[in-house]
Order: structure tokens, then sequence, then C-alpha cells
């Protein structure tokens, strides 16, 4: 299933418990992991206003992960008058809360007060510190901790299924699938790019890349401005198709850019300016800040172009990837 679980598709949830459980003889669970932006309310509600599923299954609980270096930010951001803060909500609905990520934030003193905020929006889940999730199955699987008392009390509407839902108009998510293969140094420096101009912006963002010379398959995560990456173990098998894949999740996203400046980090293509072409650099500053000059390398360092500006120094900068937020023809 794709699209968000907790509004469009929640018909399709009801569905699919109803045909799993009809074609497994034996299970002992489901895990429903939902997106960062989801409102838990509706996938709860989906257990108690179906008579089938309600028979079926039983809630064990709803386990929240936040993250430590963010989630007072999260938690404290405005949002448009009628307009639900998903982190607020994920937090009120959770039974149990895993404050993730505790290795970023060294101050003991400060992570007691990330646990104090979150206590005045949910005194009653308990919260279980943990560093890259790492956490024994048993401290969150069949635990029986979700309470329908509790949740009517701070939301009476949670049973009314014509109740409203509406999420922030501003956050989205950017998803690719690409066939081929990636140059790594130019994804590595294109996110390097991102993170400075947009980190404040990016909620979440994750991939898994197929990079040019490597048999194993290469994953990058991050959250904000801290980015991670590396090789795992897993390897692209003989004949498999290498199909990149990378989702961004953020407020006021540039979907088209975004689309653009990854499939610019494939090695496949050529580049558009030869050198000692003619262009426009985009280096923020100048008219819309674009500024001439000409083509005087390429592939420099992972940097697609190196272009040489029209000003009294020769300054020489470069053009990470091949599209026009970047390096585009003269416009006169």
């Amino acid at each position: 299933m794709n699209g968000c679980i907790c509004c469009t598709v929640r018909g399709d949830l009801v569905v699919a418990l109803k045909k799993l459980f009809g074609k497994v003889a034996k299970f002992d669970g489901v895990i429903i992991e939902t997106t960062g932006l989801a409102d838990p309310a509706p996938v709860c509600q989906t257990f108690f206003v179906d008579d089938d599923v309600k028979q079926m299954y039983r809630l064990d609980s709803v386990i929240t992960v936040a993250d430590a270096k963010y989630i007072v930010e999260r938690l404290d951001e405005k949002k448009p008058e009628g307009v639900e803060n998903e982190a607020v909500e994920q937090v009120c609905f959770a039974d149990k809360i895993l404050l993730n990520k505790i290795d970023l934030v060294t101050d003991e003193q400060q992570l007691v007060a990330i646990e104090k905020k979150i206590r005045g929006l949910n005194p009653t889940a308990t919260i279980q510190r943990t560093s890259h999730s790492k956490i024994d199955p048993r401290d969150f699987l069949d635990i029986g901790a979700f309470d329908l008392k509790r949740v009517l009390d701070f939301d009476p509407e949670f049973l009314d299924e014509n109740a409203e839902h509406e999420h922030d108009a501003t956050v989205s998510s950017v998803a690719v699938k690409k066939e081929g293969q990636v140059n790594k140094e130019l994804l590595e420096r294109w996110i390097e790019r991102l993170i400075v101009d947009e980190g404040a912006n990016l909620y979440r963002y994750k991939g898994v890349v197929a990079v040019r010379g490597e048999d194993r398959k290469f994953i990058f995560q991050g959250v904000g401005m801290m980015f991670t990456g590396g090789f795992c173990t897993t390897k692209w098998k003989p004949g498999e198709v290498r199909e990149n894949r990378f989702v961004f999740i953020g407020k006021n996203l540039d979907h088209g850019f975004h689309r653009r400046g990854f499939e610019a980090c494939m090695t496949t293509g050529t580049l558009r300016f030869p050198i000692g072409a003619k262009v426009e650099a985009n280096v923020g500053f100048g008219v819309g800040g674009y500024t001439s000059g000409k083509v005087t390398g390429h592939w420099d360092e992972g940097a697609a172009y190196l272009v040489m500006l029209d000003d009294e120094d020769e300054t020489v900068v470069e053009a990470l990837i091949d599209i026009d937020e970047y390096i585009r023809a003269p416009t006169k």
C-alpha cells in the first residue's frame, strides 16, 4: 500500500487486515509502521470501528520513536489554525516512547528536560532511551499497553469516523525510483549542499542506491542536518535490476528540484556544456544569483563543472550537478 495510511488508505488497511487473517493460519501479530507525517488516531480507530477487525485483532500498543535532537523543535512548531501538529499527536497517542539518538544529546540535563517536555503532553507513556534504535523486541512487542479510556480522555472524538483530519499542506514527501548507477561522491556532495541550503526544512530523508563499480548497496539517511551513509553487507544479486530509491520528507519542498538533482547524480548521460562554453553559474550573488562565465573543467573532485566567472579575479567556482538550478545557458 502507498499513500497516507492515516487517511486515504485506511479502507485498504481494513481489507488487508481481513485478507491477512484469512490467509495466514497462525501468526503472532501485525506490526504497522506509519510515516513520520501520520496522525495515529485513524489507524488506531480501525481496530475499534470495524466490527470484523475488532473481533480478529487486539490493539496491543502504540509505539512512538522520538528523535532526541529534534523532538522539542518539532513539538514547538507552529501550525496554521485547524492543522494538526503530527509530532504532538504521535506523542500524545503513544503508549511507549522510544527516545532515540540520545548519543547526539550529550548533556544529561538536556535529556531530562526533553523527557519533561514529553511527559507534559503524555504523562502516562513510558519513555525508554535508545541509541541507533537498539532495543530488545520484548520491550515493545506484546506489552498490552493500549488503553482506550486514556485515549478518549484527551481525544473524545477518537471513535468518530467523521471527525475532521487535516494535515499541514506545506509538509510533503518526494520519492524517486530510477534504474542505473550513481556517482557516490556526487551524491554525497549534493546531499551536503541540500543540508546547508534546506536543512531546517528537511524532516527525514533516506535511500538505497547502486554505486558505480560497487556490488554492495549504499544506504543513506538523515534528519535535518544530521546525515549518515555507507555501504551495507547486502549486495546486488546477479541479474538484479539496480533500482535506486530515495524519499525526502519536509516542508516547502521543491519536488522537481529534488528529482532532477538526484537524477543528475547518475553516471549515465553526457554533460550539456563542453569545456569553453559560455554559461551562467548560480553562485548566490549577482542578478538572480547567476553570474556569467565559461566552463574550464569537467568532473573535478566530483563536481560536474568548473566555471571561471567573468569578474576581475577570474574566480573559479564549481557547478555541482548538471541542472539549471546550478548551471544554465546564457540568458542574454
